[in-house]
């Protein structure tokens, strides 16, 4: 089919669902991509717009704070137009754009660290049904190695299959198996629940659909 055959040549996988509209969709953000290289800020507005709720999903997961996502918001967008005339492929332009925001939200994360070593009060999330339960999660995820963290926010908070969180880390996909796989067995462990925290219980407090 010719949307198997343009994912071969842009390295990408083929659109699942409805293929048509999903390649639809990326062959526009492709063009907005190569638009917005050249220096046409609108194409890169448009951009931005088109990423946003993904954008505000990923931050949201890692800040547990609306302000502070849109914050990181904000300087991703600053971060990623100063350096857009160096972006090889447009068509990866969005894991292009997570791999920075992820970076700005780590950034966020050791600075708080430096300013509050002590204190530890995170927003309850509003996708919880218990905040006790929401606490004590996000507690748990923020505990997880840097690398571990990533894998369970994509994964659960994107939906992003292994093989592409792979692509967007640049890492073998066993060795994305390995760490998911490694970051929930903690999360039961921290969590006091063996074997009752399974994949939809992340998705839930991580506030997927």
């Amino acid at each position: 089919m010719k949307e198997e055959g343009e994912a071969r040549l842009t390295g990408q996988r083929a659109p699942d669902g409805p293929q048509g509209l999903q390649a639809a969709d990326q062959e526009t953000e492709r063009l907005l991509a190569a638009r917005a290289k050249n220096g046409d800020d609108q194409a890169f507005l448009e951009l931005m717009g088109l990423a946003r709720s993904t954008l505000l999903r990923v931050a949201f997961a890692y800040l547990l704070s609306e302000d502070a996502a849109l914050e990181a918001i904000q300087e991703t967008t600053c971060r990623a137009y100063a350096k857009l005339p160096g972006l090889k492929q447009p068509v990866f332009f969005k894991t292009w754009l997570i791999r920075i925001l992820m970076n700005v939200c780590a950034d966020e994360q050791k600075r708080r660290k430096r300013q509050r070593p002590v204190e530890k009060v995170p927003e309850p999330a509003a996708f919880a049904s218990e905040p006790g339960d929401s606490m004590k999660f996000e507690e748990a995820i923020a505990d997880l190695d840097p690398k571990w963290k990533r894998v369970i926010i994509l994964k659960y908070a994107e939906d992003m299959t292994l093989s592409d969180i792979a692509k967007l880390l640049e890492r073998p996909e066993g060795t994305v198996k390995t760490w998911l796989n490694r970051a929930l067995a903690q999360l039961r462990r921290e969590l006091g629940e063996e074997g009752t925290l399974d994949g939809e219980g992340a998705a839930r407090f991580l506030g997927a659909d």
